[in-house]
C-alpha cells in the first residue's frame, strides 16, 4: 500500500460510514463533540479500521 491509497482509503472510509452516522450524532447530542470522539475511538470498529490505516500512514512517513 502506498501513501496515497491510504488516504484515499480513509477518505471513502469516513464518508461512508462516519458522515451519516446515527450512533455520532446522537452521543454529540448528549455527551458533546469530546463524548462522541472518545465512542468512535474506543468501541466503534470502524473508529478501529481508521486508527489501523493512521498507524499504517505513520509507518510510511517514518521511512521516508
Amino acid at each position: 500500500m502506498n501513501q496515497q491509497n491510504i488516504i484515499s482509503e480513509i477518505d471513502e472510509t469516513m464518508e461512508k460510514y462516519c458522515d451519516d452516522c446515527f450512533v455520532k450524532q446522537q452521543l454529540r447530542k448528549d455527551r458533546g463533540k469530546p463524548g462522541a470522539h472518545q465512542f468512535c475511538i474506543e468501541s466503534c470498529t470502524v473508529g478501529e479500521q481508521l486508527q489501523f490505516l493512521g498507524q499504517e500512514l505513520l509507518k510510511m512517513y517514518s521511512k521516508e
